[in-house]
């Protein structure tokens, strides 16, 4: 049996408009889009990405500064940005 999981994400300006673009480009459904990005980025055994898709703020070298499990403070890094 098929299980899936509802959530939500915070995505930068523009890039939830763009993936819809490239959706209806494709004849896709934006989830379906999405779901295709997360293979090809979960499929890669190394790590290795040949761009960095997410920006980074905040430390030397452009490191992000915060746990990624801890959510108030992805909150106030998002809201610092713009975002929300």
């Amino acid at each position: 049996m098929l299980r899936r999981v509802r959530t939500t994400i915070n995505l930068p300006d523009g890039l939830g408009e763009e993936a819809k673009r490239r959706a209806a480009e494709r004849g896709c459904t934006f989830t379906a889009l999405l779901v295709e990005g997360l293979h090809l980025v979960l499929s890669n055994p190394s790590g290795a990405q040949s761009t960095d898709p997410l920006p980074r703020h905040g430390g030397a070298g452009g490191r992000l500064l915060i746990e990624p499990s801890d959510k108030s403070a992805a909150a106030e890094a998002l809201d610092a940005d713009g975002f929300r």
